[in-house]
């Protein structure tokens, strides 16, 4: 019988792949039945040459389903640490640079955005985020979940299941609207508060979401209009809730007092540790971004460490020659900085140009918080503004220029990425997303702002102000000195 020169390759590959996969069974076998006899009678050889097709094809499907599971465990702890992010990290970050009379209406405030916004993404917002629509909003196919089941998410992540996905992006939902929170920290009604969010959830978040991430999304890097480069959220995430807060800071006015009445943070001691949370679970956030444990998540891993650090000494020097002295609010403050910066290039540069990135944004960072706010006179508490708002939009143009098809050859194999590279046209494309970023977040967020105002009020009394959230809001105090 003559056999196709295929069939030949074919069955010497399936041979020798059997032979080293079986070979302990086979000796193990013969040396529990020494009877057995070479006078078998031999395969014949289409017989013999199925069975190795299918070895191989078994092989193969060995090999996929071992990736699978590697890709959603990895993705599974992602998740887990993005929600380490809110719950405690950011929770914690706020609470301690607020007035301890104030300390459990703020961690509140973000525990709240865990509830609501869950509710919210199983019920409509994924769907509108990530479902097929238009260019600028998703559709409602997914709504209650519908389809979302444990099928791999073969439009965003062919390696993990869907709900995997789901439940990943979700956690970027419920940390974005809570980092608004740090600009009107102190003086709003937590009703108020709950209010806002959902509303903001569907009109900022999941547009922007949808147009940066979603199929057929305007600034989507795969067939978008305006490609625009971001990993990990730098304008869906950071510049949309950054901008939101100064709006919202600008909206409401400021705090009783300030800025004559000192308001220094009441335990920079739990603001350390909520940052040291946020920088672990900032691992999760922009490596989990690649959607499978390979090397772009090691390069994302990467470059998020090495961001962080550069901008907490980029923010720290520059204290240092300021003020004489390097402060540890000023280093956690850098560092958290440096983070937001990356997020949207971690899997894009190199790790030398995330240390340059890193730097640029902490110092940028550090003069918007110290020197801008103090010029126009804002009060965005928190700094959410300072920190999210221009460093989210730093990242994202920096990201335009460092930006290396070495690292993630988004465009195709060949083709250059960033400014450096040969690509200046790009940064015109990030200035296009962080424009439509800045623009939808103002208005959105004024019409928001406009409309609970005016139905239910924003701002605590003065009285209750003067109280504290604690009291006010939730009838009861974070430090009890009386026991």
């Amino acid at each position: 019988m003559r056999f196709s020169a295929l069939k030949v390759h074919l069955a010497f590959l399936a041979i020798l792949t059997l032979g080293l996969t079986s070979a302990p069974s086979k000796a193990f076998a013969q040396a529990a039945a020494p009877a057995m006899t070479a006078s078998a009678p031999a395969a014949d050889p289409t017989s013999r040459i199925a069975a190795l097709e299918k070895q191989v094809a078994d092989n193969t499907a060995a090999t996929a389903a071992a990736q699978t599971a590697g890709d959603n465990g990895w993705m599974l702890v992602s998740s887990a640490l993005v929600l380490m992010m809110s719950i405690p990290g950011l929770a914690l970050f706020y609470g301690g640079l607020v007035r301890k009379k104030n300390i459990l209406g703020t961690m509140m405030q973000t525990f709240a955005m865990c509830a609501v916004i869950t509710v919210l993404w199983a019920l409509v917002t994924y769907s509108l985020a990530f479902s097929s629509g238009s260019a600028f909003i998703g559709g409602f196919s997914n709504v209650l979940l519908h389809g979302v089941g444990l099928q791999l998410a073969k439009d965003y992540a062919p390696t993990i299941p869907l709900q995997t996905f789901m439940v990943y992006q979700l956690m970027f939902a419920i940390i974005t609207p809570a980092l608004i929170t740090g600009a009107f920290a102190e003086r709003v009604k937590f009703s108020a508060m709950l209010v806002f969010m959902v509303l903001w959830a569907f009109i900022v978040y999941s547009p922007m979401a949808h147009m940066v991430w979603g199929i057929g999304g305007l600034l989507n890097v795969v067939g978008g209009k305006f490609p625009c480069l971001d990993f990990a959220g730098g304008t869906v995430v950071h510049v949309t809730s950054g901008v939101s807060a100064l709006v919202t800071a600008l909206y409401l006015g400021k705090r009783l007092g300030y800025p004559k009445v000192p308001m220094p943070p009441h335990s920079v001691v739990l603001s350390f540790i909520g940052a040291g949370l946020l920088w672990v679970g900032w691992f999760g956030f922009n490596a989990g971004s690649a959607l499978g444990a390979g090397t772009l998540a090691t390069s994302a891993f990467v470059a998020t460490h090495f961001g962080a650090a550069a901008a907490a000494l980029g923010w720290s020097a520059a204290e240092w020659i300021k003020n004489g002295k390097p402060s540890a609010l000023g280093a956690i403050s850098g560092a958290v900085a440096g983070l937001v910066g990356i997020t949207p290039a971690a899997g894009f540069v190199t790790p030398m140009s995330a240390l340059w990135i890193g730097l640029i944004v902490g110092i940028f960072c550090f003069f918007m918080v110290v020197t801008v706010k103090a010029l126009f006179g804002y009060d965005d508490s928190l700094d959410a503004f300072g920190v999210h708002g221009a460093g989210g939009t730093m990242g994202a143009l920096l990201t335009g220029i460092f930006a290396n098809s070495v690292i993630n050859p988004v465009f195709g194999a060949g083709k250059a990425t960033g400014a450096l590279e040969g690509n200046p046209h790009q940064l015109l494309n990030q200035l296009t997303g962080v424009a439509i970023a800045w623009t939808l977040s103002i208005v959105g967020t004024l019409i928001i702002l406009v409309v609970v105002d005016k139905t239910i009020g924003l701002r605590v009394s003065e009285e209750d102000e003067r109280e504290g959230l604690d009291l006010s809001q939730h009838g009861e105090e974070g430090y009890d000195w009386a026991h």
